[in-house]
């Protein structure tokens, strides 16, 4: 098999990743039932129950991976947030930086932190990584992580759909929440300020209205130009402008207030710009952004972004999260959007504990562009990658085949009939081949534009990006829609007629998880996300240069919805913490039925959908609180456990509670495509029912815990408090059997691990067997070839050399291991590791091995693992290979 590559021998290089959509239709509702536990019943997996669940040939756009030369080192000492000395901690990274020169470890500090987190962003030679951990005064080393630009999707309704799904309406309209007095800090691609909804004047010029009387104050941390995979370097100014459109159309959900009502309409705005107009960010800018936020004295900060699978608590952007958090700041993070990619899917900073993770949840409606055909108002989604739709003219609708057919699917350009002239489209099915193959085959075949139809329920995005570039429109309608000109073609000519303007429709999956929204747990099993909101299909501001309005899908819309809603909280009782704030919006929320299969009574996993949909209502409202706004049970080895929730009831009068238990969907392995089971664990209240006296808190204790025999089951749901006045949940989740019992390398089907080969044009092949001679020049070096299908807790290289006799000696017998990285996320992707060569003595001294024949080993500990347990460690030992480099004791070209 045949991957491509990257150039950096780092340990998490990606081979290949994918993408794809889960298929979602219709809205019920479970009924309340108690648990008694038992064995799980199995419902289905991913790809049986129509998720495009990915394949290592595909790419996954958002899988965050490594800058080259650039590392974040923890040093000794706490944050100046959390009690530490700011003197103190300066010393100690200049400490560092000396004991590292010392030691030949060259590295430039590009950044300071010291507030929020104790250390630095360093550029310095990836190879010295290994050196530099066994440094004094290091306490961890992880990588600058490139974080893509989240690419939200065109879908198109109306916002305020959004806000009467949670109530946001009725606050706004009853209670006369507006946001007024609260500071939202929104960390992004900028916002436009020109924009008269967001206080503007409506002059496009960067240099006005800013700051003005709705976005107050913000830096550009970056410049336009910036691209952190390109390694575009920042050029900050003064203007937090936007002209990559993300930011604005977070702001406006967050605090519009004109074409497009937001949440919290009259917040103070605080714009930090950390994407250039195009490309990605560092969580080393990110990080300097949190930190800003913080001293300009944010309320709540709003990240509609996050390094996906990095599910490590310790990542330093999670880090800062919760010393903003623990410093009076409401954090709202979005959950990720790599649902498809299954369990464990989510990352850095959602993963913080005390951040409020988001969800996210399809519209009630849809306002999108449209055509007609057939008598019809037919609503679609442009094509990213194809030209722009026009809003007038006609074509004549050609079927490409009938649906579920070879021909139907128009993935092979010879066998599509060529357009008999001028002002055709061609109607194609989705299914087997790629956007991108069937739009070129309408081209190639003559036609003015290519009319896409689902082939399953649900709203689809598509992306025809390709070479060479598609030239004509594309659009992709409902299955509904291309079913129904089917029949019509078959009966007949039938007119396709662009049209102006927007058509507003009911959305089929209205209520239900959005296909894309990324599933927890966090790699040390807690709970995540926290809560869902309106994310799918969201009109909002844009920056004025591109339209003024426009709609976008993703959690990157769900989070600001409920920054704004934090913001109205605060607004009504601004005495709250931000942890008071996550407990009454996961308190009061309202459980979702399961988006796969949506008609059978069951409820979205708890760890895709948090304690439910916000309830601005309730949250506002509620006179009662569980003090624990979520219960993380972690593996059940352990057995059952007894957790005790302290209920407080700040109404007037006593007031008494149903207890019941809810339980969602459960998933076990593997994590790329999850198996879904009707799995109740045991959860037994130690009452039917809690009576609290007035201005005082009751306990009660619940039984929670698995006896379902496997390992590796993720289930849970939700202890419930049902009152005359106030419904509240507490959601809970945990892992069944051991956790260190799973297998964390996996074969994906190719018999992973491998040794791999470079191929010579950048990519490469596996070499199971072994044997290859390596010259060490021009990539030619050897690869480990692997996929993490759990977080992993420890990862160890280690080379051998193997003399005459077939004896296999350390390379690096001082130290041992020639590579090693801790708290590793679960692989988005098959990945590569590459080795130069190189290797670090015990005094810190680098040395490249001599020609001959050697092997490498990789070790993985389990997560959460005990590394003195040998059945915690998988190994992986290549085959052998030879070493034959012309300039001998000069490290291989990376």
């Amino acid at each position: 098999m045949h991957f491509n590559r990257s150039d950096l021998p780092r340990p998490r290089s990606a081979l290949a990743a994918g993408a794809g959509a889960a298929l979602v239709a219709g809205l019920l509702v479970a009924p309340p039932a108690l648990a008694e536990g038992g064995p799980p019943e199995l419902l289905g997996t991913a790809s049986e129950l129509g998720v495009e669940v990915p394949t290592p040939d595909e790419v996954l756009d958002s899988a965050e991976t490594a800058i080259p030369g650039r590392w974040l080192v923890q040093v000794e000492g706490a944050p100046t947030l959390r009690g530490g000395s700011s003197s103190a901690n300066s010393r100690a990274q200049e400490q560092v930086h000396d004991r590292a020169e010392a030691a030949q470890i060259s590295m430039e500090v590009e950044e300071s932190f010291v507030a929020g987190w104790n250390g630095m962003s360093v550029a310095m030679d990836d190879a010295d990584v290994a050196k530099l951990r066994d440094v004094a005064g290091v306490t961890a080393v992880y990588p600058v992580l490139e974080v893509s630009m989240p690419e939200p999707v065109d879908a198109a309704p109306k916002d305020i759909y959004g806000n009467a799904m949670t109530g946001v309406d009725q606050v706004q309209q009853v209670d006369g929440l507006t946001g007024e007095g609260v500071t939202v800090a929104v960390i992004d691609s900028g916002i436009d300020y020109n924009h008269p909804d967001l206080g503007g004047s409506g002059t496009n010029d960067q240099t006005a209205d800013f700051p003005g009387d709705r976005v107050v104050g913000g830096y550009d941390f970056v410049g336009d130009d910036y691209d952190a995979g390109a390694g575009i370097p920042v050029s900050p100014d003064e203007y937090p402008d936007d002209c990559g459109g993300h930011g604005s159309h977070v702001a406006g959900i967050i605090g519009a207030d004109g074409e497009v009502l937001g949440v919290a309409p009259q917040v103070d705005l605080l714009s930090y710009r950390v994407f250039g107009c195009d490309g990605s960010s560092s969580t080393e800018v990110i990080l300097a952004a949190m930190e800003q936020a913080m001293e300009d004295g944010a309320d709540v900060v709003n990240m509609s972004l996050g390094a996906s699978f990095v599910t490590w608590q310790d990542y330093p952007t999670a880090q800062m999260s919760d010393v903003l958090t623990d410093n009076g700041v409401t954090m709202v993070i979005s959950a990720g959007n790599e649902g498809v990619a299954g369990t464990f899917s989510s990352g850095a900073p959602g993963v913080a504990a005390g951040a409020i993770t988001v969800a996210s949840v399809d519209n009630t409606h849809l306002r999108s562009p449209y055509a007609t055909a057939a008598d019809a108002e037919i609503a679609y989604s442009g094509a990213t990658g194809a030209p722009a739709i026009p809003t007038s003219g006609e074509l004549a609708l050609v079927s490409a085949g009938a649906p579920g057919s070879a021909e139907g699917q128009a993935c092979d350009p010879a066998a599509v009939t060529p357009a008999t002239g001028p002002g055709q489209a061609l109607l194609v099915e989705r299914g087997v081949c790629s956007f991108y193959e069937k739009a070129f085959s309408g081209q190639a075949a003559g036609y003015d534009a290519v009319i896409l139809y689902n082939n399953a329920p649900g709203a689809v995005n598509p992306t025809v990006e390709g070479d060479p570039a598609i030239t004509i429109p594309v659009v992709m309608i409902s299955q509904d829609d291309g079913l129904a000109l089917q029949e019509a073609l078959a009966a007949g000519d039938v007119t396709w007629a662009w049209q102006e303007g927007t058509v507003t429709l009911e959305n089929p999956t209205a209520g239900l998880v959005s296909d894309f929204s990324s599933y927890g747990l966090t790699a040390e099993l807690q709970l995540k996300p926290d809560i869902a909101a309106p994310g799918g299909a969201i009109w909002s501001t844009i920056p004025l240069e591109q339209g003024a309005h426009g709609a976008k899908s993703g959690t990157s819309m769900a989070a600001p919805h409920v920054a704004g809603a934090a913001a109205l909280l605060l607004e009504s009782s601004p005495e709250l913490t931000p942890r008071d704030v996550k407990t009454a919006m996961m308190n009061t929320a309202d459980q979702l039925t399961w988006s796969l299969i949506p008609d059978a009574d069951y409820l979205e996993p708890v760890h895709r959908q948090g304690a439910g949909l916000l309830d601005m209502v309730g949250a506002v409202h509620t006179a009662t609180r569980v003090d624990e706004p979520s219960i993380s049970l972690g593996e059940g080895e352990g057995g059952l456990k007894t957790v005790t929730l302290t209920v407080h009831n700040d109404s007037e009068a006593e007031q008494t509670y149903q207890v019941g238990v809810r339980h969602g969907i459960a998933t076990g392995h593997p994590t790329y495509n999850p198996a879904f089971y009707d799995a109740p664990g045991i959860a037994e209240p130690g009452a039917g029912t809690v009576t609290v006296p007035a201005g005082s808190s009751t306990e009660l204790d619940v039984v929670l815990g698995e006896d379902f025999g496997e390992d590796g089951i993720i289930y849970g749901g939700w202890i419930t408090l049902t009152g005359a006045e106030d419904d509240l949940v507490v959601p809970f989740a945990g892992l069944s059997g051991d956790y260190q019992a799973l297998p964390v390398l996996d074969g994906q089907g190719m018999g992973l691990p491998s040794l791999g080969v470079s191929d010579g044009a950048g990519s490469v092949l596996l070499d199971p067997d072994g044997g290859h001679t390596y010259t060490m020049q021009e990539g030619d070096v050897p690869y480990l070839a692997y996929y993490f299908g759990y977080p992993v807790e420890r990862l160890e290289i280690t080379a051998y050399s193997i003399n005459g006799g077939g004896k296999a000696k350390p390379v690096n017998p001082s130290v041992g291991l020639i590579d090693a990285g801790d708290h590793l996320g679960r692989s988005a992707a098959p990945e590569v590791y590459a080795w130069d060569g190189s290797y670090a003595l015990k005094n810190q001294k680098s040395k490249t091995v001599k020609n001959g024949d050697y092997i490498l080993e990789m070790r993985v500990l389990k997560p959460l693992g005990d590394p003195a347990n040998p059945d915690h460690w998988e190994t992986f030992t290549s085959p052998q290979f030879t070493i034959d480099n012309p300039t001998p004791g000069k490290p291989g070209a990376r």
